[in-house]
């Protein structure tokens, strides 16, 4: 699953739920500051994912005659491009080990500003932050049909795209990630 930048609250949160309900963490600054945290280092992971994706798209640009004249499949292109530089860009393209990244990254801004407090070895409290993350990447695609059914099961027909749909499916996804407890 790759987040997109209006789930990186939900993720952040899902983080703040899972570390406050963990019994050997104490987060002496409240669940709000954690997840300010957590979502400020999603948000610059996801940045430099998006500033990658822009390289690569100008190198398609610049490149569009020779690809068409190829007839190569400019998904694949951009996937192999985006591939190959991404350790360049400091962006890990496994979502596993990505996860496990921001993990660290996460524990180590909690640790460093005193926003968590544990009596525990760190590997268990990244492994909360991790776990929360690949909690929310499974449940994803879970939730995205059922919203899509919810939506598409209306008497009135709401057409995909429009701002009546976003709104609809935004409403349902967030109703969803409470049943869930993730919000």
């Amino acid at each position: 699953m790759r987040l997109k930048p209006q789930q990186t609250g939900y993720v952040a949160t899902k983080i703040g739920i899972d570390l406050a309900n963990a019994p050997f963490i104490t987060l002496p600054k409240g669940r709000e500051a954690v997840v300010e945290a957590c979502k400020t280092i999603i948000d610059a992971n996801l940045a430099k994912e998006h500033a990658l994706d822009e390289t690569v798209k100008k190198i398609l640009d610049e490149n569009y005659d020779e690809i068409e004249f190829q007839h190569a499949d400019e998904r694949q292109l951009f996937f192999m491009i985006k591939k190959k530089m991404a350790a360049e860009a400091g962006v890990i393209m496994n979502y596993d080990d990505r996860y496990n990244d921001l993990a660290h990254l996460i524990l180590d801004e909690l640790y460093e500003n005193y926003l968590a407090e544990y009596d525990v070895n760190e590997n268990q409290v990244k492994n909360v932050i991790f776990k929360a993350f690949k909690a929310f990447a499974d449940a994803y695609d879970e939730i995205d049909d059922l919203v899509y059914d919810k939506i598409r099961g209306m008497q009135k027909e709401v057409i995909p795209g429009t701002q009546d749909y976003d709104l609809l499916y935004e409403r349902f996804y967030q109703e969803e990630l409470s049943k869930r407890g993730m919000l």
